[in-house]
């Protein structure tokens, strides 16, 4: 008998490790536990008890690989594993891993986690196999079993401390599976039936000046509004806005929702572009595909020579390509011959240089440019001074110093408050770089928008955190301003100055294609100075 309860107990906990990151207060009995120990005491020994029990451990592997995921992606998304979904960002993932300085410590804890899932998955099979049959067996085995389908039927209605554990993985998985394809069907109808979005539109009240989108790497809203980081922040978006009035430039911020948390940028900035909502890569994939027209086929109807900035992009990239930007500029094709930083293939200060060097100040038509600036992009280490001489940026040869400088990240991110640390002061480099090179380069002629693409993972956020992201529109002229602070149609939230309205929240990031198109869509561009 106390060897029957030990198996019981041991059983119980192995299925209990698959809905851990899913229940906020752990059950104390997995239903499956008693079943399986049912079936087993019924079953003689023989070679169908053992394949079954080989089975069912392959089987009790699968959904321990999915319920870590699950673990993995709360973490990291702030969402939970859609297996629908996610098994398409595995190369992604992979090559995030292998392009990372610290991706050999991440591939030994893969291998020892691959370790210790072939180890459950031997140890389930043997518990099973070798399950202790006293002498009332089929008793025990009947009693086992009615009770544990008993629970298989209450544990969904929330009754007790009991749960099905396996039985509630695989049904959140099935109705999310279920979920995306209703709402990937609804998506793909939508790029269909909306003639607005099938037809690009000019937008004749920025014919003629530079429109610049810079999406700031995880600059979310908890940047400002989270004790841990929002002194610095505050304190330097201060000093931007100080500098900023000095310089004859006038700043109105807002705050918009992203559709993703963590990572997948360019679903928000798909969104953006868009005027859709794109919160998955099925989505994304769908609107690249259809002939929805963006952002970037209204600003060349306006006339605008329409440029891609995008530094971490380090391999073929043919979604730019079918988003039809006139020229995309990857990391290979920035000229960048100073250190990688970990992750980072450039810092955010020589992109902005180079942008205004090679891109801005040659052109001879106004510029529709989306720039993604990496600089505050995980792991946050090393973090770079803002060196006050822009002229020598040169090649970025000037960045050579601080080549392997910092910790290794893998050191760092044994440590949850130092890597909160650095995020924060990651940010804080990443809006000085933008605020450096808005005072000494921004034209009068140039309308600047400056947003973040998401909201950085929960590690950093905590869990309850909103999805909004700062908003920063930047110019010489107030009348490019106004829009955003009042009139019908204007967006919620926008006020003056570089702190955005905490208290209220944001629209959709879908939501400001269509704004542009409400408030410059209409008569004669606005008056400005020439390019």
């Amino acid at each position: 008998m106390p060897r029957l309860i030990a198996s019981l107990v041991t059983l119980n906990l192995l299925l209990l490790l698959l809905v851990a990151p899913a229940f906020p207060q752990m059950p104390w009995l997995a239903a499956e536990a008693l079943v399986l120990a049912g079936v087993f005491l019924l079953l003689s020994p023989g070679a169908a008890r053992s394949s079954l029990a080989w089975l069912l451990a392959a089987a009790y592997g699968s959904l321990v690989v999915i319920a870590s995921a699950d673990a993995l992606i709360r973490q990291a998304l702030g969402r939970p594993v859609n297996v629908y979904l996610d098994a398409g960002l595995l190369p992604a993932s992979l090559d995030l891993v292998l392009s990372n300085q610290a991706g050999l410590a991440v591939l030994a804890l893969a291998l020892a986690l691959v370790t210790t899932l072939v180890a459950l998955v031997w140890g389930k099979a043997q518990l099973l196999r070798r399950l202790h049959r006293p002498r009332f067996a089929r008793e025990a085995g009947a009693v086992c079993l009615v009770l544990g389908l008993l629970a298989l039927v209450l544990a969904p209605m929330g009754r007790g401390p009991v749960a099905a554990t396996g039985v509630a993985l695989v049904t959140s998985q099935w109705q999310l599976a279920q979920a995306t394809r209703q709402a990937t069907a609804d998506f793909r109808r939508q790029t269909r039936a909306d003639d607005r979005g099938l037809q690009p539109a000019p937008l004749p009240g920025l014919a003629g000046r530079h429109v610049v989108f810079g999406f700031i790497e995880s600059y979310g809203i908890s940047a400002l509004t989270d004790p841990r980081y929002r002194e610095l922040t505050r304190a330097r978006l201060a000093e931007i806005g100080r500098d900023m009035e000095r310089a004859g430039l006038h700043v109105v911020s807002g705050r918009l929702r992203s559709p993703v948390q963590g990572g997948q940028s360019w679903l928000a900035h798909a969104s953006v572009l868009s005027g859709l909502w794109v919160d998955s890569q099925l989505d994304y994939d769908i609107l690249l595909a259809s002939r929805y027209s963006t952002l970037i086929d209204d600003f060349r109807l306006t006339g605008h020579d329409t440029v891609a900035v995008m530094p971490a992009i380090t391999r073929p990239w043919p979604e730019g390509r079918r988003l039809g930007y006139d020229r995309i500029h990857a990391a290979a094709s920035m000229d960048y011959s100073g250190p990688a930083l970990n992750w980072v293939t450039m810092p955010d200060q020589y992109t902005w240089s180079w942008f205004d060097r090679h891109v801005l100040a040659p052109s001879v038509r106004p510029v529709f440019a989306e720039l993604a600036l990496i600089s505050s992009h995980a792991p946050w280490v090393p973090i770079l001074p803002v060196l006050n001489d822009w002229q020598g940026i040169g090649r970025g040869e000037v960045f050579e110093p601080w080549r392997d400088s910092g910790e290794a990240p893998a050191v760092l991110w044994r440590d949850p408050e130092r890597v909160r640390e650095h995020f924060g002061r990651a940010i804080d480099y990443a809006l000085a770089v933008a605020g450096e090179y808005t005072v000494r380069y921004l034209q009068p002629g140039t309308l600047l928008i400056l947003l973040g693409d998401h909201q950085p993972a929960p590690l950093i956020t905590g869990d309850a955190a909103s999805r909004d992201v700062p908003v920063h529109v930047i110019s010489a002229e107030p009348a490019l301003l106004a829009p955003f602070l009042e009139g019908p149609g204007h967006l919620p939230g926008f006020r003056r100055g570089m702190l955005p309205d905490l208290m209220q929240a944001g629209a959709t990031m879908a939501e400001l294609r269509g704004f542009l198109h409400r408030h410059f869509g209409k008569g004669p561009a606005i008056s400005q100075p020439a390019l």
